[in-house]
């Protein structure tokens, strides 16, 4: 392998261990098939209705898979970070279905992308990588069902003020940004950041918001179990 190949095994290996299991001609040869890509921040990744081209392996950055409505409203399914995978890619992949969400550039990206048939190979030979595979696509099945839940039977202020808590103690985000995560519009979370700012539980500044009582929306997030 050349020296930036080198590296490039190095960098993949150090994030996705299960890649040892691979030889070093096979690792090389993943290295030198597989399409080398850098995204700006807010770049799309893949949209709905897309042929998937490969399976990610991102190197630096965060993609956040939304699934978006026709009057423009998105709801965060889930982010894509260093060491994991995407499931709908994979579920697009193992079906040969094109993509049903869309995949965005939360952060600057660097990844590569193995092409359908090498990933095809590696799971069809390589069991330590398909346990891999569908360990995540497990994990991720599990946090969509408490999407749905916290979806369905959760009221907004509450599932507003689990997202805030999960944020630590300052939140550096717009009204639209926490809307687009929680799946409803900029208008109605601005109403209920005022609500939360006139009961003390939090102070609003630009593009960030303080929370100054964690007691307190702890158990507003809390109150509907």
């Amino acid at each position: 392998m050349a020296a930036s190949d080198d590296e490039l095994a190095e960098r993949l290996v150090a994030l996705y261990p299960v890649l040892r299991c691979l030889s070093a001609r096979a690792l090389a040869e993943l290295c030198q098939t597989a399409s080398r890509v850098q995204l700006a921040a807010g770049a799309a990744v893949f949209d709905e209705c897309q042929n998937c081209p490969g399976f990610p392996l991102i190197l630096a950055g965060t993609i956040k898979v939304v699934k978006s409505t026709a009057a423009g409203r998105e709801m965060l399914l889930y982010r894509v970070e260093p060491g994991d995978s995407c499931i709908i890619t994979s579920s697009c992949l193992l079906g040969r279905s094109r993509y049903s969400a869309r995949g965005i550039a939360e952060l600057p990206l660097t990844l590569i992308v193995l092409p359908p048939p090498l990933f095809e190979q590696m799971i069809a030979e390589q069991p330590l990588f398909r346990d891999f595979v569908f360990h995540l696509f497990a994990e991720r099945i599990a946090e969509l069902m408490q999407l749905v839940e916290e979806v369905a039977f959760h009221r907004l202020d509450q599932r507003l003020a689990k997202l805030l808590l999960a944020r630590g103690e300052t939140v550096r985000a717009t009204h639209q940004a926490l809307a687009d995560e929680l799946g409803s519009v900029r208008e109605i979370v601005s109403r209920l950041l005022k609500g939360l700012a006139g009961q003390g539980l939090v102070v609003l500044g630009r593009e960030q918001i303080s929370i100054v009582d964690r007691e307190g929306l702890r158990q507003l997030a809390d109150s509907g179990r």
